[in-house]
């Protein structure tokens, strides 16, 4: 990613309509959205797909940027929401596809790679969270994914520090048994 000053100055500077601003800004962030989304999703293609979703969202949606927290942070929600719009996409593909899959010719994943079995999981895991709790879902996200400072966090979600920690130790303790039993 580009110098974090000069990312900031081109965000601001394309949230007030610079088009050769927004330019550059993409250009910038590309690689490190990949990356983020890489934290996401285990299969690069889908990496990259998402990656894709969220340049369009940070073109189409970089007027909101009003520059009150740091444009990374504005950023890591939108990598977030995109990776996991992009897994539940992925997953409903999947339920909807009426071929038998030959169960011999089939490779899970999760036997294959520790990581990438590891990020199934976790998604899995951030559903479910979502369903049942889903007020400590940004912090887990923000905090343990997109690995944000804890102020930073705090700020993005809009809670206290104190509640914040509360939230995510109570997202973990939440999350632990369900990536444990998927092991």
């Amino acid at each position: 990613m580009q110098d974090a000053a000069a990312t900031e100055e081109l965000a601001l500077r394309a949230a007030s309509s610079d088009p050769a601003a927004l330019d550059l800004l993409l250009q910038g962030i590309r690689p490190e959205v990949v990356r983020r989304c890489g934290r996401f999703l285990p299969c690069r293609e889908d990496a990259e797909e998402a990656a894709q979703d969220v340049l369009l969202q940070v073109a189409r949606k970089i007027t909101s940027f009003e520059g009150r927290s740091r444009f990374s942070t504005w950023l890591y929600t939108v990598v977030a929401n995109c990776a996991r719009q992009k897994y539940r996409e992925l997953k409903r593909r999947a339920a909807e596809q009426p071929d038998v899959i030959d169960a011999s010719q089939h490779v899970d994943p999760r036997t294959t790679s520790v990581i990438a079995g590891s990020r199934i999981d976790l998604l899995e895991a951030l559903e479910r969270l979502e369903r049942e709790h889903p007020h400590l879902v940004a912090p887990l996200v923000y905090r343990d994914i997109c690995q944000l400072e804890y102020a930073e966090v705090a700020e993005r979600v809009g809670i206290p520090l104190g509640t914040l920690k509360s939230r995510l130790h109570e997202a973990r303790r939440q999350v632990r048994p369900w990536l444990v039993d998927a092991s």
